[in-house]
């Protein structure tokens, strides 16, 4: 079972930052032109989106982990103990189960499906609290920056990159949660942030950046100091490094594109995440043929 540290940073990316304003110069009367040529009224600034408007991916997102974790309660799950069978019942991850008494279960029989349902699966409620705390922080910046479908594709490719780096390092474990593609978006930002032209102040865009990889670093940290400590949990760090990769070199991909126009960067984001998902549906393919010879 993995889980996190509370993100500890805020902030978001004003969509007009430097964008000048209106101005009307006061009218000077007396004159023939000022009757003949009156000021134009100027339209009222845009309004501010907020909300859902302002990051539908991640609201969506949002609403899907915690809409199935609401679906598993009602179905008589443990809110804060689920049992096995129950979370692999829900979609939760594992190479294989056979032996286990579940029957022919996993990824490595031909189950490929929960490398993505079990990126919306959570071992008990405080498990989906942070979880679903990190995405929230993270996901409206991540947003502001790749668009909606960016986010969405960003959130399965690296959630499944995680997933498959747990089936490859455990094979008979189980894996559940949406932190593989949580440290995914802090990957992805990780690098993105670094990007100069952004139209934020310098002071705020080394902030932001320091804080996600404050998050990750510490995240990080705590994964592996639990496998020596007894805390009671198991934090699959295999999935949160897998995440993390993908999502740093999906950045690297996308950093030289950012300032090209919008046409230019949703292209490169086709390119890239198509990409991303060949190579690990190949690599998925040759880890069960691994697994099976």
């Amino acid at each position: 079972m993995d889980a996190f540290a509370r993100s500890q940073f805020t902030g978001a990316i004003p969509r007009n930052y430097g964008a000048p304003e209106g101005e009307l110069l006061p009218p000077q009367r007396g004159g023939y032109d000022d009757y003949a040529h009156p000021p134009v009224p100027q339209p009222p600034p845009p309004r501010q989106r907020r909300g859902f408007a302002m990051a539908p991916a991640t609201y969506i997102l949002l609403s899907i982990n915690i809409g199935v974790f609401v679906l598993m309660l009602v179905s008589g799950v443990s809110p804060l103990a689920p049992t096995p069978e129950q979370m692999l019942h829900w979609g939760a991850n594992i190479g294989y189960a056979d032996y286990m008494g579940y029957g022919e279960l996993g990824f490595l029989h031909d189950q490929w499906w929960r490398l993505v349902t079990a990126m919306f699966v959570h071992v008990g409620a405080i498990h989906l609290a942070t979880n679903m705390w990190c995405l929230w922080n993270l996901g409206l910046l991540g947003e502001q920056l790749v668009g909606t479908t960016g986010l969405l594709s960003i959130y399965l490719l690296t959630g499944a990159a995680g997933n498959l780096l747990s089936t490859t390092v455990n094979s008979s474990s189980i894996g559940a949660g949406a932190s593989g593609a949580v440290f995914g978006i802090a990957g992805l930002l990780i690098v993105l942030l670094s990007n100069k032209g952004l139209p934020v102040p310098p002071q705020e865009l080394n902030r932001l950046r320091r804080s996600v990889i404050f998050f990750a670093v510490i995240n990080f940290i705590i994964g592996y100091s639990a496998g020596f400590a007894p805390i009671g949990i198991r934090i699959d760090n295999s999935a949160h490094l897998g995440g993390c990769l993908c999502g740093l070199v999906l950045g690297l991909a996308l950093l030289p594109f950012m300032l090209q126009g919008r046409k230019k960067y949703l292209a490169r984001q086709r390119v890239v995440f198509t990409a991303a998902a060949f190579v690990l549906a190949l690599f998925g393919y040759w880890i069960a043929n691994f697994r099976r010879g």
